[in-house]
C-alpha cells in the first residue's frame, strides 16, 4: 500500500531523493554509483525547518577511488561549524552488530577501523575524513546527520 502524503502533513513525509546541486552534478552522480546508491537528503532547501540529514546503501568498497581522487568531499579532512553524526549499520538480521565490512575513518587524523555497527559523533570544528570503506561483504547502510539546514564544510589547509 502506498504512503499517503497528502493531507495537512504530507509535505513532512519525504520519500523521493532531492539532492543539492553540490551533489548532482554528473560527476558526484556517477562517483558516487560506483560504491553506492543514495536514498534520501534532507535540509532546509526541500523541507523547510528541517536539519540535514542523508542516507544510503553501500555495496562495493570505495577506498581506491577516494585515494585517488582526493578532491572529494570524503578524500580529505574537512571539519563543520557544527556536530555531525555518522553511522553505519551491516544489513544481516540475525547479527546486526556485524557490520559485514570495513570502514576506515580518519578523526582529527586519527584512523579509526569500524568493523561493528556503530553511530560516530565528529564534534564541531573536528577534522575528519578520509572515509574509505575497505571491504563490503554485505550491504552497509550509512546516514549523516548535521544540526544545521544544509551540509557545508571547510575544507582543511594542507
Amino acid at each position: 500500500m502506498p504512503m499517503n502524503t497528502d493531507g495537512r502533513h504530507g509535505n513532512l513525509v519525504m520519500q523521493d531523493l532531492i539532492l543539492p546541486a553540490t551533489h548532482k552534478t554528473p560527476a558526484a552522480l556517477a562517483a558516487y554509483a560506483r560504491f553506492g546508491r543514495r536514498l534520501h537528503w534532507v535540509d532546509s532547501n526541500n523541507m523547510p525547518g528541517s536539519f540535514q540529514m542523508n542516507t544510503s546503501w553501500w555495496y562495493k568498497a570505495n577506498r581506491e577511488f577516494v585515494l585517488s581522487n582526493p578532491g572529494s568531499p570524503v578524500g580529505k579532512p574537512h571539519t563543520h561549524n557544527y556536530p555531525e553524526i555518522l553511522g553505519f549499520y551491516g544489513s544481516n538480521p540475525d547479527e546486526p552488530d556485524d557490520l559485514g565490512g570495513e570502514v576506515e575513518l580518519y578523526l582529527d587524523g586519527e584512523p579509526q577501523i569500524i568493523t561493528k555497527s556503530c553511530m560516530v559523533f565528529i564534534p564541531q570544528d573536528m577534522p575528519h575524513c578520509p572515509l574509505l570503506i575497505n571491504r563490503v561483504d554485505r550491504p552497509i547502510f550509512h546516514f549523516s546527520v548535521v544540526m544545521n539546514g544544509e551540509y557545508t564544510f571547510i575544507q582543511d589547509r594542507e
